[in-house]
């Protein structure tokens, strides 16, 4: 746990964030969002005026196809469809503040490692050093199937990956101190001997080139990673510099931290990646309000749009399988992490399909905090007090109504009690976030 607490928004570019048929209630103005650049630029400007750290926008290419083996209740209930190109964003947000980050979500899968570090890079840059990337290994079937892809096994995907983070970093070290002269009268711009050439040859990938974008300021994107699993674990206590991770309580929480602080140190790592939990808060004037606007978002949310949802996400058809059975009874090859984490909804690792498809369906399984401003500032302040986390990924009920309710209610009381900025630290991601 670090001295103050650290807030990230949590988005997608798509009918909804986190919460099915958000889109449907009244107050929330995403349809109108999807095809305006305002819309973007005013989340920037709340998140920046409300010092958080950086905006995060995940993203489900493919879509959701498990679910009966089709497409129509992805598409019905607009459950993450469409789902726009996140990156398309970035560069309007970044442009709109001074100190806010951006973490763009970007699969392996189907993406060459000079693409990826071609296009954060020239944001990060752009930017002086404002950009995250989200590495994600491909678990939707969906994104394989849109690419024409065959879709590895869970571990293979990581094994991948790792070559992958291995040509990205070449890339990103490929300039040394001194290499750009930028000498006019000469006429020479930059010392080919301080320039490497990357010549790699792997076995999923090969790339021959000299580094596509300078170092920013804060000489690469910072790493964001959400393996749980095993496997994932081992990839993103490799390569991240903060491990993002959806548990259903403050107890699983904080044995997660204790966890991963194990294993980092059975790793030898001088330095433990930071943690980020995501949550959902759920504001009212008084805790019977939010009760309430908890309990209609619930049951707004048809059952086939959650299991729809669900299905892609851990890559099992529940429309095949008795809803009332166990979850954790299922064997996935998409996200472990994320079916074991729903499982024990109850303490106990037997929460049912449907428990799980509930709770997915609202939240996608995030914890939800319930009260008024204060109530959910001392919840906060509780949570990342016991489960020693970095911070919180912070996804809104409605946008952008709940994300301004936040900034404007919860942050000045989470201010006061010195658990949080009244401002930013340094120019960069990683001068706020991490150190």
């Amino acid at each position: 746990m670090t001295n103050r607490m650290h807030l990230i928004g949590f988005y997608m570019h798509s009918p909804i964030n986190h919460s099915v048929l958000s889109w449907a209630d009244p107050e929330d103005e995403r349809l109108e969002g999807l095809g305006s650049f305002e819309h973007w630029k005013r989340l920037a400007r709340t998140l920046e005026r409300g010092c958080f750290d950086a905006a995060f926008l995940a993203d489900t290419p493919g879509g959701f196809d498990r679910y009966k083996e089709s497409f129509d209740d992805y598409v019905r209930y607009g459950v993450c469809w469409p789902c726009h190109d996140p990156m398309a964003l970035a560069g309007v947000m970044l442009a709109e503040t001074q100190h806010l980050g951006l973490a763009i979500t970007l699969s392996t899968s189907g993406t060459h490692p000079y693409t990826a570090v071609r296009r954060l890079s020239t944001l990060d840059y752009l930017s002086g050093g404002r950009v995250g990337w989200n590495i994600v290994s491909g678990h939707l079937r969906g994104e394989h199937r849109a690419l024409g892809l065959a879709q590895m096994e869970h571990d293979q995907r990581y094994d991948q990956a790792d070559e992958f983070m291995e040509i990205c970093h070449a890339l990103w070290n490929g300039i040394k101190p001194g290499a750009i002269l930028a000498d006019r009268a000469r006429g020479i711009y930059a010392d080919p001997e301080r320039v490497d050439v990357i010549d790699f040859e792997g076995t999923y990938y090969a790339c021959r080139a000299v580094p596509p974008v300078l170092p920013s300021a804060q000489g690469r994107p910072v790493l964001f990673q959400a393996g749980s699993s095993g496997r994932g674990q081992q990839f993103a206590l490799k390569h991240a510099d903060v491990i993002f991770s959806i548990q259903p309580r403050g107890s699983e929480m904080a044995r997660f931290v204790t966890k991963l602080n194990d294993a980092a140190q059975s790793a030898g790592l001088a330095e433990v990646p930071k943690v980020v939990f995501g949550i959902q808060c759920v504001l009212g004037g008084t805790e019977a309000e939010a009760r309430r606007k908890q309990a209609d978002m619930s049951a707004r949310i048809p059952l086939d749009a959650a299991l729809s949802r669900m299905s892609g996400t851990l890559g099992i058809d529940f429309s095949k399988l008795d809803l009332d059975q166990p979850l954790i009874a299922n064997e996935t090859q998409a996200s472990r992490g994320m079916l074991q984490a729903l499982a024990n909804l109850t303490g106990d690792g037997n929460a049912t399909v449907r428990d799980a498809a509930r709770v997915f369906g609202a939240s996608t399984g995030m914890l939800q905090l319930v009260g008024t401003p204060e109530q959910v500032a001392d919840q906060l302040e509780t949570l990342w007090r016991e489960s020693g986390c970095h911070g919180f990924n912070v996804t809104p009920t409605t946008s952008l109504k709940s994300v301004e309710d936040f900034v404007d209610q919860v942050v000045p009381r989470l201010q006061a009690k010195d658990v949080f900025r009244r401002e930013y630290e340094g120019a960069t991601l990683r001068d706020n976030l991490i150190h």
